[in-house]
C-alpha cells in the first residue's frame, strides 16, 4: 500500500493563491525594467500621435539612431563609471576634441598613411583611451574625487577641440569613406522582395500595389537577433533556477519577451522598407552585446558592481580597486572617443562645439535606466532604454517645433523624475 500523501484541498488552494501573489512579487521586483520599456513604448506612442505619424517613418527612425547613437555608445562606459561609483563630466569635451584631431589628421595635416579614414580611427581610439587613463590615474591612485578631474578634463579637451579649430572654424569636407560609419547602411547582399508588386495601366499610372520593397539581409538579421534574444533569455532564466535563485514567472518573463520581439521586429521591417540596417546601429548592437557579456558573465564585470556597492569590502576581498578604477575611465575613453568619431562622421566636418552638452544626455541616459547615484546599481539594457528615451524625445520635440529651451525643461524633469523613483524604491526597500 502506498504511503505517499496526497495534497489536501486547502494546500492545493493556497498553491493556488500563492502564484499570483509571486507574480505581483515579480512584477514589483522587477518594476524599474519592465516601467522603462513600457515608458519607452508609451513616448513613441505620443509622439507618433502628436506628430501625425512621422516619428515612425522609415527615413526619420534611420535619422534618429544616426542623430542619437553616439549617446548611446557612451552611455555604454559611463554605465561602468557610475556603477564603478564615479562620474565622467568629460565625454563631451573629449568627442569634440578627437572628432577636431580627426578631421585635422584627415584633410590639413599631410601625415600619408595616417591620413587614412580607418587609421585615423584606430589612432584616435588610442588617443582616447589614454586621455582615459590619465584622468583615471589621478582618480584612482591618488584619490582624487572623480568629479573635479574629469570637470578639469571638460574644461581642457574642449579648449583644445577649439584651438586645434582655429577659435570658430570648422574643418571639412571629411572622406565618404569615414562618413559612412554614421551616414552609411549595410551592402544587400541577399536581394530585396517586393511585397505588392506594382500594376501600371496604358497610361503609365500605378493603379494596385504599392511596389514596397524590403531588403532581406536586413530582415534575416532582425530575425536572428530576436531569436538569439529569446535563446539567451530562456537560458539565463533556466540557469537561475537550477542554482537554486528566484526566477521571474514564465507569463511575465513570456509577455516582455513578446513585446520586445514585436518592437524590434516592426523597427526592423521599417528599416527594410528604406535602406536596410544603418552601420552604426549595427556598431552600436555589437558593443552592446559585448557589454552585456561582460557585466553578466565575466569576473571584471562582477568586480566593478562589488567595488561600486562597498569599495572598501572590495578592496579587503582581494579586488584591485585602483587598477580596476583606471580601466573603467580607459574605456571610458575609448567609447568617447569613438563618440567623437560618430558625431563627425554625422556632420562630414569637425565644428568647435561638437558634443557640447552631450555629457549631460550621456549621464540622464544611465540615471534614466536605473543606475544608481550611489554606485553598484544599473543594467546596460536599462541605460540603452534609457538612451533611447533621450533621443525620441529629442527627435520628437523636435518634430513638433517645441524651442529648445523648453527640450532641456522637459529632459530635466524626466531625469530628476527617474531620480526620485529610484530613491523612493530604495527607501521603500
Amino acid at each position: 500500500m502506498s504511503t505517499e500523501s496526497v495534497p489536501t484541498p486547502t494546500g492545493v488552494a493556497e498553491d493556488v493563491q500563492q502564484k499570483p501573489r509571486m507574480a505581483v512579487s515579480a512584477l514589483v521586483t522587477n518594476l524599474r525594467e519592465y516601467g522603462l520599456v513600457l515608458a519607452l513604448i508609451a513616448i513613441m506612442l505620443f509622439f507618433q500621435y502628436t506628430t501625425s505619424g512621422t516619428l515612425f517613418k522609415p527615413v526619420n527612425l534611420s535619422n534618429l539612431v544616426q542623430q542619437n547613437s553616439f549617446i548611446i555608445v557612451m552611455a555604454l562606459g559611463m554605465l561602468l563609471v557610475i556603477v564603478s561609483g564615479h562620474i565622467d563630466l568629460s565625454v563631451g569635451s573629449v568627442a569634440g576634441f578627437i572628432g577636431a584631431l580627426a578631421a585635422m589628421m584627415m584633410v590639413i595635416w599631410p601625415l600619408g598613411i595616417f591620413s587614412n579614414p580607418l587609421v585615423v580611427s584606430i589612432v584616435c581610439l588610442i588617443i582616447g583611451g589614454l586621455i582615459g587613463a590619465a584622468q583615471g590615474y589621478w582618480i584612482a591612485y591618488h584619490r582624487i574625487p572623480s568629479f573635479i578631474v574629469t570637470l578639469a578634463g571638460m574644461l581642457i579637451f574642449r579648449g583644445l577641440c577649439q584651438a586645434l579649430l582655429g577659435g570658430g572654424s570648422s574643418v571639412g569636407p571629411l572622406p565618404p569613406g569615414f562618413k559612412a560609419l554614421s551616414s552609411g547602411f549595410i551592402p544587400e547582399l541577399i536581394g530585396t522582395w517586393t511585397l505588392v508588386p506594382p500594376t501600371v495601366n496604358a497610361a503609365g499610372k500605378t493603379i494596385f500595389g504599392s511596389g514596397l520593397s524590403l531588403q532581406m539581409t536586413t530582415v534575416i538579421i532582425g530575425i536572428i537577433c530576436v531569436l538569439a534574444s529569446a535563446f539567451f533569455g530562456i537560458r539565463s532564466r533556466r540557469t537561475r533556477e537550477r542554482h537554486g535563485y528566484e526566477a521571474e514567472p514564465f507569463s511575465l518573463f513570456l509577455i516582455k519577451t513578446v513585446i520586445m520581439s514585436a518592437l524590434v521586429l516592426f523597427l526592423v521591417y521599417q528599416f527594410a522598407t528604406y535602406r536596410g540596417l544603418p552601420v552604426v546601429l549595427v556598431v552600436m548592437g555589437l558593443l552592446i552585446g559585448l557589454f552585456v557579456f561582460v557585466t553578466k558573465r565575466m569576473t571584471i564585470g562582477r568586480r566593478i558592481y562589488a567595488m561600486g556597492g562597498n569599495a572598501k569590502a572590495a578592496q579587503l576581498s582581494g579586488i584591485k580597486t585602483e587598477r580596476l578604477t583606471l580601466l573603467v575611465f580607459v574605456n571610458m575613453g575609448v567609447l568617447s572617443a569613438l563618440g567623437g568619431l560618430i558625431i563627425a562622421a554625422r556632420l562630414g566636418q569637425a565644428v568647435p562645439a561638437a558634443g557640447l552638452g552631450s555629457e549631460l544626455d550621456v549621464i540622464a541616459a544611465v540615471f534614466i535606466g536605473g543606475a544608481s547615484a550611489m554606485g553598484g546599481v544599473g543594467q546596460v539594457v536599462g541605460a540603452v532604454v534609457g538612451g533611447f528615451i533621450m533621443g525620441v524625445m529629442n527627435n520628437g520635440m523636435s518634430i513638433m517645433g517645441v524651442n529648445v529651451d523648453y527640450q532641456q525643461v522637459v529632459k530635466g524633469l524626466v531625469l530628476l523624475g527617474a531620480v526620485i523613483f529610484d530613491v523612493y524604491n530604495k527607501n521603500k526597500a
